[in-house]
This record gives structure tokens, C-alpha cells and sequence, in this order.
């Protein structure tokens, strides 16, 4: 017997794992994606289809949309056929998407005038953690109906954690991509350096991951780095278009963002280049290139 009916909006490279999880915890889920292929996938694998974000609202008290950025999260919710379309009052809207605050604020408002329930859910973990169901998920809502998800939620995470009122999710989860932007360049550079100075890129790493230097991302996207394997768990698209947010929100609150600024540039530099749907580990292919080595023999 299901635990409860779910809606679920946008099936990438997220939004899949994530469906399976809920349904593996007996959730029954109804999905919509503008992608037939994806709904039809998910179908094959126990869901129920819609034909619009408002069905799928209609179908279930509690929808999650998983969307690209802000102007889908606000029209999948707030658009013709949208979520809100289809919710009535008492239901819950929860926006895992990795979006701008301010935008998950005007979301939060148009579901309160309309008496539906609001959370901003970012996570973090790569589409790794959506397999897996160890995503982090940070939260920006009222407490009440953080409380009521929880354990839902859990079902696709290893932590959540309420960060604060509306926004604060997609402020924690841009600090979160500043920090990460942030290491994937640094270990780029050690490694290159490494390689260029006829040290094997392999042993350097072994040598340091355990030590202060050593983290999570470091165990993760090093040995892509070092296989020359860049296959997409998150891609270099998405984590420039999550250090504009920042950039913008920064500008907002008066927090110069510096070396924000300088990854978002590379990222960019590296979308230029027809790498936009490599994996972020990729920023090293920008030290490699500025080097003229490659971290990999392969």
C-alpha cells in the first residue's frame, strides 16, 4: 500500500534517480517533464503520467519540481498549466531546483496568496547522490511545513537541514557551488602542476587526500581528473548558471564575490569551448590547456 501520492516535475539527470527513490519507499509518484521520453521512462518503471505540471498537481497534495533555474521553477509553478493551476488550497509546492533566491521568494508569495505550502529544497550530490539517495538538502520555509516533509524528503537524502525563511535553501545551496567551484579549480591547478613538473598526478593524490587538503570533492572529481574521464554527473552549464545567481545575489546583498567572479569566467571560458555538458571536473581541462598538459596519460 503507497505511502502517499506525490507529484513530481522535471525528470534529468536528477529528477529520475530522485523519482525512483520515492517510489522505492512506496511513495506512489505522478511525473511531467516536457520530455515525453523522460515520462515515458519513468512509466516503464512504476510511475503515473500527466500531461502538464497543473495534472500532476491535481493528482497528488505534495509536488516537487526539479527544474534547470529560475525561469522554469516559475513556470512550471507559477505558468499557464502550472502547478498552481492545478493545487488547491493546503497542498504543499516543494522546489528542489537550484534557482535564485529572490525567485524562490516571489514563488513563496504566489503560493501563500493562494493558500498552498511552500519549501525551497536545493541539494547538493551530483546525480551520484540522487542514485543513492545520500543528497543534502537545504531548506528555506516555515518550520511547520518542513516538519510534515521530513521524512519524505529523507527518502531522497542524507541530511536536510532548515537553513531559514523563504530563500535562505537557494542562498545555502549557492554558498555550497561557490565552495565547490572553488576546489574543483584549486585541485585542477595541483594537479597540473604536478603533471607539469614530472610528478605523477596519481601519487600527488594519494600522498594529500588524506591530510587537511583532502575532502569530498577532492575524492570525486580527482580521479576523473586523473582518467581523463569528464562523463557528466554535473555539468559545467549548470554550475555557471549557479555562480550568476550567486553573483546576482551578492550584488543584491553587497557581498563582493571575487573568486566567484574568476570560476564563473573560466566556466564560461569552457562553454565557449563546446564544453558545456562536460562534468565541472572539466574546470581542470582549463589549467590543462593554459599549461599545455594534460593530467591524464590516457
Amino acid at each position: 500500500m503507497a505511502r502517499g501520492e506525490i507529484g513530481f516535475v522535471g525528470l534529468g539527470i536528477m529528477g529520475k534517480p530522485m523519482v525512483r527513490n520515492l517510489m522505492k519507499a512506496d511513495y506512489s509518484v505522478t511525473v511531467y517533464d516536457i520530455v515525453s521520453e523522460s515520462v515515458e521512462e519513468m512509466v516503464t518503471d512504476g510511475a503515473k503520467s500527466a500531461s502538464s505540471a497543473a495534472e500532476v498537481a491535481q493528482s497528488a497534495p505534495i509536488v516537487i519540481t526539479m527544474v534547470p533555474d529560475s525561469p522554469q521553477s516559475e513556470a512550471a509553478i507559477l505558468g499557464p498549466n502550472g502547478v498552481l493551476e492545478g493545487t488547491s488550497s493546503g497542498s504543499t509546492v516543494i522546489d528542489m531546483s537550484s534557482i535564485a533566491p529572490a525567485s524562490s521568494q516571489k514563488i513563496a508569495k504566489a503560493c501563500e496568496n493562494a493558500g498552498v505550502n511552500f519549501l525551497d529544497a536545493p541539494v547538493s550530490g551530483g546525480e551520484t547522490g540522487a542514485i543513492e539517495g545520500t543528497l543534502a538538502v537545504m531548506v528555506g520555509g516555515k518550520k511547520e511545513v518542513f516538519d510534515s516533509n521530513y521524512d519524505m524528503l529523507s527518502t531522497m537524502s542524507g541530511s536536510i537541514v532548515l537553513c531559514g525563511d523563504y530563500g535562505a535553501g537557494n542562498t545555502t545551496k549557492l554558498a555550497n557551488q561557490i565552495i565547490v567551484a572553488g576546489n574543483i579549480a584549486a585541485l585542477g591547478e595541483a594537479l597540473v602542476l604536478a603533471k607539469k613538473s614530472g610528478i605523477d598526478p596519481q601519487v600527488v593524490f594519494d600522498a594529500i587526500k588524506g591530510g587537511l587538503a583532502g575532502s569530498t570533492v577532492m575524492n570525486t572529481k580527482g580521479p576523473m581528473m586523473i582518467s581523463g574521464n569528464f562523463d557528466p554527473g554535473f555539468r559545467i552549464v549548470l554550475h555557471q548558471k549557479d555562480l550568476h545567481n550567486a553573483l546576482l545575489t551578492g550584488k543584491d546583498v553587497g557581498a563582493p564575490l571575487m573568486f566567484t567572479s574568476l570560476a564563473q569566467q573560466i566556466l564560461g571560458s569552457l562553454i565557449n569551448d563546446g564544453k558545456g555538458n562536460s562534468d565541472h571536473s572539466a574546470i581542470a581541462n582549463f589549467m590543462e590547456d593554459m599549461a599545455g598538459v594534460k593530467i591524464s596519460d590516457k
